[in-house]
Formats: structure tokens, sequence, C-alpha cells
């Protein structure tokens, strides 16, 4: 190898034979192993490689099947696996409780709008049954409805409905006159009944009625009750 001023090695004295360049590796820090040198071994090494030289590659320490660190190591894996699962679980559980109170809390907004508006819908109603709902009286009517719907208002109580305590008052009662199993259903609704949803925001006032409980679908029951009526 040479150098900026010749080659590295110089002619000795009278022809002798060229002498190569040693170098004494003084580093207190083996640049190998990371480790601090004695004194002795810093100062005694001789032919240590130069700086930027590349290190010889060193062999990979054998790890036997039964070594205790491997059952060290899988127990931490799995005790970080159990508790990657069970935060995943509960960011679940608190998404769902979340999307639950939203939808809660969505829902009790458009109750309390809406329950508002339930005398007016009624004064409507009444006005479509005297026939004064026309002109631009029944296109705000209209209109009122379409928003109400949007929001998702119900109305329910028709005549002939089976009797729900849940969703219906009844303010007059007629018992039935032939002995039997009978039903209780809806001879007249004299206040419709509204619900947002499963929450209901004002029960039906309706008059029921105790028929006998007979099939739909037999033609004798059937052409018996449409005679006694």
């Amino acid at each position: 190898m040479s150098t900026p001023y010749g080659s590295d090695r110089r002619p000795g004295p009278e022809g002798e034979q060229e002498q190569p360049i040693r170098f004494t590796d003084r580093r207190r820090i083996d640049p190998l192993t990371g480790e601090v040198r004695t004194p002795e071994e810093g100062g005694a090494q001789q032919g240590a490689p130069a700086p930027g030289a590349t290190p010889r590659p060193q062999p990979e320490p054998e790890i036997e099947l039964d070594d205790p660190r491997i059952a060290d190591l899988e127990k931490q894996l799995e005790e970080r696996t159990n508790d990657l699962q069970r935060v995943q679980a509960e960011y679940a559980n608190y998404r769902r409780r979340v999307d639950r109170d939203r939808e809660a809390t969505l829902v009790s907004a458009k109750v309390s709008f809406v329950s508002d508006l339930l005398t007016v819908l009624d004064d409507i109603a009444r006005a479509e049954q005297h026939g004064d709902l026309t002109g631009p009286f029944k296109s705000v009517a209209d209109k009122i409805a379409g928003v109400v719907a949007g929001l998702g208002l119900e109305s329910f109580g028709e005549d002939g409905e089976l009797f729900d305590p849940s969703l219906h008052e009844a303010v007059q009662h007629e018992p039935a006159e032939a002995p039997g199993p009978t039903v209780t259903v809806l001879t007249a609704v004299l206040r419709q009944g509204y619900k947002i949803a499963d929450r209901v925001l004002r029960p039906a006032m309706v008059t029921v009625a105790d028929r006998p409980d007979t099939a739909p679908d037999d033609p004798a029951a059937t052409a018996e009750h449409t005679s006694e009526s």
C-alpha cells in the first residue's frame, strides 16, 4: 500500500529488507467487545487492527432448548398478549357504551321537541275530522307532519286493535255477554297515542270491549261475529 509520500515500506540501511509498519493499540475500550481493557492488555497488544478496519464476525452464542430464559420469555409474551386482549375488549365496551349514550341523548332531544307539538297535532286532527283542514292551513299542517315524521314520531291506536295497557289508556270498558274466553279490543280512539323509537310520548285514550277469543281464520266464528254485530 502506498501513501502520499510513497510506499508504506521503508528500506533499511545498506540494502536491508523493508520492515512493515506496526501499530500499538493503546485504546482503553476494546472496539470489538466494548469492554474496558486492563493497562497490561492495552499496552502490550501488538498488531491490533487499525481504526476503520472491518472486525471479524463473532460466532453467535448457542441457546439450548431447555434454557430457563426461553421459558421466561414465553411467559412474558403470554402476559403481554393477555394485556393487549384485555385492553381491546375494554375499548370495544367503551365504544358500545358511547354509542348507546349518544343514541339515548339524541332520542331524548327528539322527545323533548316533539312533546311540545302534540297539542298542535291534536288540533290538526280535529280540524281534519271536521273538514276544516283546507287551503294554506292544510299546507302548514302537511309540513308539520313531515317534520315530526322525519324525527321518528309514530302514531298508534286504531279500532279493532288488541288492548295493551302499556300503550292504551281505557276510559270505558264493555264486558262480554257470552261466556268463554274473551279478548279485549279497542272500540273507539278518543285521543291518538304517539311514540318515538321504543319510548311512548303519550298513551292512546280509548274505549274497549271484551270479545269472544276466536281464531281469525275460523269462517263460522267470523260469520257469527258479523251477524251479532
